[in-house]
């Protein structure tokens, strides 16, 4: 007996919720491509109350890299380390510095860490182009963050 590779809802059995996120978990977590000299930062944000992963963007530790991250949200309040793009960045009344408040966002970088060889600090598996590290991260992300099917 064959299986529907397709699984269909009713449209009623669909419960949608929209909700505004007011504080997110924001940080970045070091790579490389090739070579160590050659970084490469993935830097995510996360809803402070749920963990749910908001989005994510790849780039270099760089000031422009966290305004592409920030740009699309109304997020009125930020959880950071106190790397200094955050306080460039961000206004002292958007801004809560601190690890206290950012357990959930480095937590889920050990889970990154844990399930993708190429993110371990000390590994022989590295990525030798962008593209593919990018890819293989966001792949991942994609399916076990945001459920997508890959």
């Amino acid at each position: 007996m064959n299986k529907p590779l397709l699984h269909t809802l009713e449209p009623n059995a669909v419960e949608v919720v929209i909700r505004r996120i007011e504080d997110a978990e924001v940080d970045e977590m070091w790579s490389f491509v090739g070579k160590k000299k050659q970084q490469r930062w993935l830097w995510h944000a996360i809803d402070h109350r749920t963990g749910a992963v908001l989005a994510y963007v790849f780039g270099r530790r760089k000031d422009e890299v966290f305004v592409k991250l920030k740009e699309p949200f109304g997020i009125t309040r930020y959880h950071t380390d106190h790397w200094g793009a955050y306080a460039r960045q961000l206004g002292p009344e958007e801004h809560n510095p601190g690890k206290h408040n950012t357990q959930k966002i480095e937590r889920k970088h050990l889970t990154l860490r844990t399930r993708i060889k190429r993110l371990v600090r000390k590994t022989i598996c590295f990525s030798k182009c962008i593209e593919l590290h990018d890819i293989v991260i966001g792949l991942f992300v994609n399916r076990y963050e945001f459920g997508l099917s890959v």
